[in-house]
Formats: structure tokens, sequence, C-alpha cells
């Protein structure tokens, strides 16, 4: 069957089209995306503003356009944090419904954890053992452990790279003391998080998702996109220390240059590698290998275990 994945998120909506059945890899067979950044559209207030709001839904209509086009069977929307922490979510979600007919399903950060571990299991497999995820989204991140499909610790953090550029990193390039101080509340944030996890044990792997963790991988020397989604990619601690006084001194024009750096990112990739930089450091992590599968392709494998089961 023809499944469509409909991703509200912070930086962007993206429909995901693949086709797919119970016990088969969800192949991709179209892509559409917006680059919408609503963590940067929130007011004075913590409300996605009436614009904003028509943004969206002028961008659920296209995408629902493309998955008609696509002959998309079964459409599986959902709204990840910048929806989830509007102080009017409830009005934008009951927006979009009455006049698209999408009735958004908000995902909790828990549940966007435990749904990419879910992903990055399926991806390696049994033998990759205990599993560390990482994710940096646009508003928030992820972070899970286990060695089941199920994770045994999941958490999210309002630590998303889109939401600390609007809210710390003002300048372009930004002031040094910002950058200091963004740092020391990042690591601050994790650093609570790392006794709940420490009981576990050490991971045997440790992967990261995200675009944020890909266009880094990138920059430190990892291979293209284009190079396909079987060649090994990983992120070096020592690669990202040495990359983020480098980024910290750039322009948002001069960070777009780099390798695998998209425009619409570039302003954001300094939050997102001092997130990245901490949670390695403060979980004892040398480097991270990068799962092609995230959220998306969590919400299509649960999906597909649910008609399985009938």
């Amino acid at each position: 069957m023809r499944l469509g994945v409909l991703d509200v998120g912070s930086n962007t909506v993206h429909l995901l089209v693949v086709d797919a059945h119970p016990g088969a890899r969800p192949l991709p067979a179209h892509s559409h995306k917006a680059e919408l950044k609503l963590a940067q559209l929130l007011d004075d207030s913590g409300a996605i503003g009436p614009g904003g709001v028509d943004k969206l839904i002028a961008v659920v209509r296209d995408a629902l356009r493309a998955a008609e086009d696509k002959g998309v069977e079964d459409l599986l929307p959902f709204a990840t944090s910048a929806v989830r922490e509007a102080r009017n979510a409830d009005d934008v979600l009951a927006r979009v419904r009455a006049e698209t007919g999408v009735e958004l399903t908000v995902l909790t950060g828990e549940e966007e954890a435990r749904l990419t571990f879910l992903a990055a299991r399926r991806w390696f497999g049994w033998s990759a053992g205990r599993l560390l995820v990482l994710d940096i989204g646009g508003g928030s991140l992820e972070i899970a452990y286990g060695i089941d499909e199920e994770p045994d610790a999941a958490v999210s953090l309002p630590l998303g790279a889109g939401r600390l550029t609007a809210a710390r990193l003002p300048g372009d390039p930004p002031d040094p003391d910002d950058v200091r101080a963004l740092r020391r509340h990042v690591r601050t944030e994790i650093a609570r998080t790392v006794v709940e996890f420490a009981r576990f044990g050490r991971p045997d792997h440790v992967v990261a998702t995200s675009k944020t963790f890909k266009q880094l991988a990138r920059i430190g020397g990892a291979a293209r996109s284009a190079e396909g989604l079987y060649v090994h990619r990983e992120l070096k601690r020592t690669s990202l220390e040495a990359w983020v006084p480098r980024l910290a001194a750039m322009t948002t024009a001069q960070r777009a240059r780099l390798p695998g750096v998209s425009e619409g990112r570039a302003g954001q990739i300094l939050a997102g590698a001092l997130v990245a930089e901490a949670a390695m450091d403060l979980f004892g992590v040398e480097a991270v290998e990068i799962c092609p599968w995230a959220l998306r392709e969590g919400v299509i494998l649960r999906r597909l275990d649910h008609l399985a089961a009938g």
C-alpha cells in the first residue's frame, strides 16, 4: 500500500510517501517539503499568530494535493514541538482541521523519542545491542536508550536548533558572550538527564538522526547524501569540537556555503552544533553513526505493526 506521513515540524512541513506493507522495508516514493519554521513564528506570548496559521494551512493544502497526486491511500499526519508547545495549539489544530480536513496528531516529546528509537533499531537491527539515539530537531532534542524496540529511557528537552537560535543567538555572527551563555544553558539542561541513562550502563552503539546531525557530519567530511543511504557516515566529537568555534565566527551566508548546509538551516547550525557537542561530551561519546531513518520512518513502522496485528 502507499502510505503518506505528513510531519508538521518546527522547521519544515514534510510529506514523505512510501510504498510499504507489513514485513517489508518501506520504499520512498516521493518527498514534498516546505520550510515554514513554525518555531520562529511564535509571538511574545508563545502563540502562533494568524499569519503563521494561514501559512501552515496553505502548506498543508499543498501537501494534500501532492499526496492525492501520488495516490496515497493512508495519510498519517502529526505535529511536533512547535505546535505542541504553542499557547494556542488547540485553536491552531481546530483551524487546520476545519479548513483542510486534516486531523493532526500532536506527539509528545517522549513519543517522538520512542518512535525515532524504533526507526533506528529497525535500521541497525538486533546486532547493534544497546542503542543510544540522539535526535536534534528544530524545537527539541530527543534522547533514547534501550536494548529492545521500546527504549528503557526516553526524554525530550527544549533544545532544538531553531528554538535556541531564535531565542538566544540574535547576532549574525552571534556575540561571543551569547554563544558562551547558550553553551552553558545547553550543558546544564543535558547534564540533568545523564544520570537517568547512566544506570543502564554504556551503550554498545550510539547513533544520531535528524538533518542537523547529517549536516554536521557532512561538514566534518562524511559522504554526500547523493552517494546513497547505505554509505557509512559518522560524526566524531573531535571534528565537532574543532568546527564549533569556526561556525560561531561565521555569518549565516558563510555557513550556507559549507558542504551539505542548506541556506534555510545555515542560521541554526551553530546552535545545533552546540547541542550535539554537549550531548556527545556529557554522555562520553567519541563518535555517532548517522542513521538515515528517524521520526517519520518510526511513524510508518508503527502503523505497519498495527496493520500486521490486525
